[in-house]
């Protein structure tokens, strides 16, 4: 384990007081975001990864999925950018247990490479990912245009926003959050009170401090994020949420396009929608828009979403 992880490991639960109203945010946290990415290398293509100290019942997969590509991308040459990555979350992960990534190096071709991750606890494979990798090449450029939304600073805090709600949400509302996050639809905790609305989720994002100039990090950074917030769109639709009402859900699957180079310390707009729900599962899709309006990513994920009488 590097130092850095074992330090992140360490020290996470000592940020929950990091705020006044008790919500730890800011460089600090991104920086144990940072040091968590920063894998241990085991052999050539077998990599560890550790969790949080302070951490849910399961592993975040918004983590498992930055790290596992993190773990492809350091296998893959500085130049070739990854322009796509699909997911499977197999089984929960427990954060007390190291993860073991290793790396199927699948296609290394003129100008694309193609690599295959499984993260593993205690023998058995928690999650798989595929990522591509291409040589940076002129061709056709379009792209639809950003919803118009408010700007960031216009905008709550989403710590201002669950301190209203911190007797509800408990732990939840003072986990340390390396993400800045600011709803530009109304918050899911808020919609609850008012039954079904819209199967949509809007907000603004970025990394709470500064990043790195590392290329591959700000991408496995907006990874990261791109698990936060994006199942909300269903709940919403059933005017349910997470901590509030019996709700059982977990990521099943993630898929990633990024298009265009950004900063994951800069704001970008996340425009999140849900096309449908059933079978005890809901489907969301979503748009990363940088500040200026350009469409920097593509995700879709499918979610396990029971909710209980």
């Amino acid at each position: 384990m590097t130092e850095a992880a074992r330090q992140a490991a360490a020290d996470l639960a000592e940020l929950r007081a990091g705020t006044a109203d008790g919500v730890a945010t800011g460089q600090p946290v991104l920086d144990r975001l940072v040091a968590l990415l920063d894998l241990e290398r085991i052999e050539e293509n077998i990599f560890r990864g550790v969790s949080p100290a302070q951490s849910p019942v399961r592993v975040f997969g918004g983590q498992v999925a930055g790290q596992a590509l993190v773990a492809a991308g350091r296998t893959v040459p500085a130049e070739r950018k990854v322009h796509s990555l699909h997911a499977y979350f197999i089984r929960p992960g427990d954060p007390s247990v190291p993860i073991v990534y290793e790396v199927d190096r699948i296609r290394d071709g003129r100008t694309f490479t193609t690599r295959r991750v499984i993260g593993i606890q205690r023998g058995k494979a928690i999650f798989s990912l595929s990522a591509s990798f291409q040589q940076p090449e002129p061709g056709a450029d379009h792209a639809e245009p950003m919803p118009i939304v408010p700007d960031p600073e216009t905008l709550p805090t989403r710590a201002e926003i669950m301190r209203k709600h911190a007797d509800k949400l408990g732990d939840f509302a003072r986990l340390p959050r390396p993400i800045d996050i600011r709803y530009v639809t109304d918050p899911p905790w808020e919609l609850r009170d008012r039954g079904p609305a819209e199967a949509r989720s809007q907000v603004w994002m970025r990394a709470d401090g500064s990043l790195p100039g590392n290329e591959l990090l700000h991408v496995c950074v907006l990874t990261y994020a791109s698990d936060m917030t994006l199942l909300d769109a269903v709940l919403v639709r059933h005017g349910a949420y997470w901590g509030l009402d019996n709700v059982l859900g977990a990521s099943l699957d993630h898929a990633l396009w990024f298009h265009r180079p950004f900063r994951a310390d800069e704001w970008f707009l996340y425009d999140c929608v849900s096309p449908s729900a059933s079978g005890a599962r809901g489907l969301a899709t979503g748009r990363f828009f940088a500040r200026d309006g350009t469409l920097i990513a593509t995700v879709v994920q499918e979610g396990l979403l029971r909710i209980l009488d």
